[in-house]
């Protein structure tokens, strides 16, 4: 049996918690970007979309749908490719 990396536990736990975030709509975003792309995210991406998952579930759909400015530590690439997955769900 082989021993999973720090990375990939790292990236299975992101995984469950983006598809169960408890907002339903979030659940439906950031579980479709993770399947699409959480494998693909190097450390540093990682970080960054963990960060994203710590952020309250009100607050974050509001960044994601438009409504509210994003602040600077949160406005980076994997926030953008969430926002840009998140339009191509909806076309």
């Amino acid at each position: 049996m082989s021993q999973l990396s720090d990375i990939q536990i790292r990236r299975k736990k992101a995984l469950f918690r983006a598809q169960r975030r408890g907002f339903k709509e979030l659940d439906l975003i950031f579980g479709a970007f993770a399947d699409a792309h959480l494998m693909s995210l190097e450390e540093p991406e990682l970080g960054r979309f963990e960060a994203l998952l710590s952020v309250p579930d009100p607050q974050m759909f509001d960044w994601v749908m438009g409504h509210a400015a994003v602040p600077h530590a949160y406005d980076h690439e994997v926030f953008a490719r969430l926002c840009a997955y998140r339009k191509d769900l909806s076309s």
